[in-house]
């Protein structure tokens, strides 16, 4: 995986959301990152389920060359370390922790593990490419 290049396109994904209280959560659909000025546009559409039922889910970052994560309103998110590994975000008063597994590329995964008062889950998502294969 050679930085933000090797992200370009579109990917299934499949994530699964483990809460503290054992409840738990699966969403199904495909991610896409576009190119759009010096980085990329990323969205995830797809199908949440969970115990109350089935929905229809979205989520968009910017992506910039560096593979600096940002929120659509711009505020900075994380950094994704390009060979795989650690990174973290914290949002007052909850801690976001991440690790990128690339070892399987162009298949991979990232697995977060989100503690704090208000929130108390591990959520693995894994991409797998659509289309020709990615190097």
């Amino acid at each position: 995986m050679r930085g933000l290049e090797g992200f370009l396109g579109t990917w299934q994904l499949e994530r699964e959301i483990s809460h503290g209280d054992g409840s738990s959560a699966r969403f199904e659909g495909v991610a896409e990152w576009r190119p759009e000025g010096e980085g990329a546009v990323y969205v995830e559409r797809g199908e949440l389920m969970m115990g109350q039922g089935r929905f229809a889910a979205e989520r968009r970052y910017l992506w910039d060359r560096d593979l600096r994560v940002f929120f659509d309103d711009g505020r900075f998110f994380h950094q994704v370390p390009e060979e795989g590994g650690a990174a973290a975000h914290w949002c007052d008063p909850d801690q976001y922790d991440v690790h990128y597994d690339f070892s399987r590329w162009p298949e991979w995964q990232a697995r977060w593990q989100v503690r704090g008062p208000r929130k108390d889950y591990v959520m693995v998502s894994r991409y797998l490419p659509v289309g020709p294969s990615k190097q």
